[in-house]
């Protein structure tokens, strides 16, 4: 699909990692179909998972007491937040498809991704009231969740340990992303990589690369509870 834009944004802080792989794999083969690929590696670049009123660089619309949620959304309006948010929005505004890719950490993202969903989808930006869900401001992109776990698929079946995987993705991909707009694909889920052999690896790898040969022609889930907990 040349033309369309891709933003990755990627979360572990080794290059040399499965995670890292899967990262890679997916930069070549979605440039290989002519795409536009970024890359927002949040570790190397130092992210700055905090918010704060140093994200505010105009005056406080209330000095006398701080509100995160009311000073971005008037520092979005005005443009004062700070470059780093803003350089992130272009990112989002110009992708057709982001892909976030991280190791799942206590059943949700690390915190330097937590992060950058807290300051870079602000109110204005992202959603506004009313302005969410089917009619978030990002509705136009897709978006998908790219995860790898320590429990195996065992462990996070209905049955398992862990309960269903679909349990941790509602507040990841319905409370953050639908809320947003974004048209959400079905999650890349690879279990288990470090129990796994290297050929098992090398499988899992291969099976990423395969699916994002046709990731234009997917078709997003039905973001509604059934979906999770319906099944």
């Amino acid at each position: 699909m040349a033309g369309k834009k891709v933003l990755i944004v990627y979360a572990h802080q080794e290059p040399r990692s499965f995670n890292g792989s899967l990262k890679k794999v997916a930069v070549d083969e979605l440039s290989k179909q002519g795409c536009t690929v970024i890359v927002s590696d949040l570790y190397a670049m130092d992210f700055e998972p905090r918010a704060t009123r140093k994200d505010i660089t105009g005056a406080l619309s209330n000095p006398e007491v701080f509100s995160y949620g009311v000073e971005a959304y008037e520092a979005f309006k005005k443009r004062s937040l700070t470059s780093d948010i803003i350089d992130e929005q272009k990112k989002v505004q110009e992708a057709d498809l982001v892909i976030f890719q991280f190791p799942l950490y206590w059943f949700s993202t690390p915190a330097i991704l937590k992060g950058w969903m807290d300051r870079v989808l602000c109110q204005g930006f992202a959603f506004d009231l009313p302005g969410f869900y089917d009619s978030g401001f990002l509705k136009d992109k897709l978006a998908l969740l790219s995860i790898t776990t320590g429990g195996t698929a065992e462990m996070y079946s209905k049955t398992g340990i862990s309960g269903d995987f679909r349990y941790f993705l509602w507040p990841l991909q319905h409370g953050a992303l639908h809320f947003c707009g974004f048209k959400v694909l079905a999650p890349q889920i690879s279990f288990a990589p470090e129990l796994a052999s290297e050929e098992e690896r090398k499988g899992m790898v291969a099976s990423w690369a395969q699916r994002l040969k046709t990731i234009w022609t997917e078709e997003p889930i039905h973001c509604t509870p059934p979906w999770y907990f319906g099944q």
